[in-house]
């Protein structure tokens, strides 16, 4: 919708640009994520501290049992979600010229994506004996 001689307000003009249009949205999911990893990281510390004196067989046979291995990618998935949408945050508020955020936001998401990609496979690896 192009801005005829300036005659929109602010407001409409920032409508559909930007956190305007989705930052309910991703609100919820920062708050959603946080929530979830306060169970599973005390679950993780508890566990690694439970078998810090194991073995490394003893470690990967755990580790590649169905319950730790679903709860690790859940925490793994959380993670990399929340850290993502953390620094998109303080890009877009910190970043300022457009060509950069973009950049940026781009980045963050491949980066989290691919390591988060990464992080999974090894549970899974693990898990399925490879």
């Amino acid at each position: 919708m192009a801005d005829k001689g300036g005659l929109r307000t602010p407001l409409a003009r920032a409508r559909g640009l930007g956190p305007a249009k989705d930052g309910v949205a991703h609100w919820w999911a920062q708050r959603v994520t946080a929530v979830a990893l306060v169970p599973l990281v005390i679950w993780f510390v508890a566990s690694i501290v439970l078998l810090s004196n194991c073995s490394y067989e003893r470690f990967t046979a755990w580790i590649g049992s169905p319950l730790p291995a679903v709860l690790t990618i859940l925490l793994i998935v959380a993670t990399f979600r929340h850290a993502q949408l953390g620094l998109q945050v303080v890009i877009e508020d910190y970043v300022h010229r457009e060509g950069t955020k973009l950049a940026g936001i781009v980045l963050v998401k491949l980066g989290a994506f691919a390591l988060g990609t990464a992080a999974v496979f090894s549970v899974l690896k693990i898990s399925f004996g490879g």
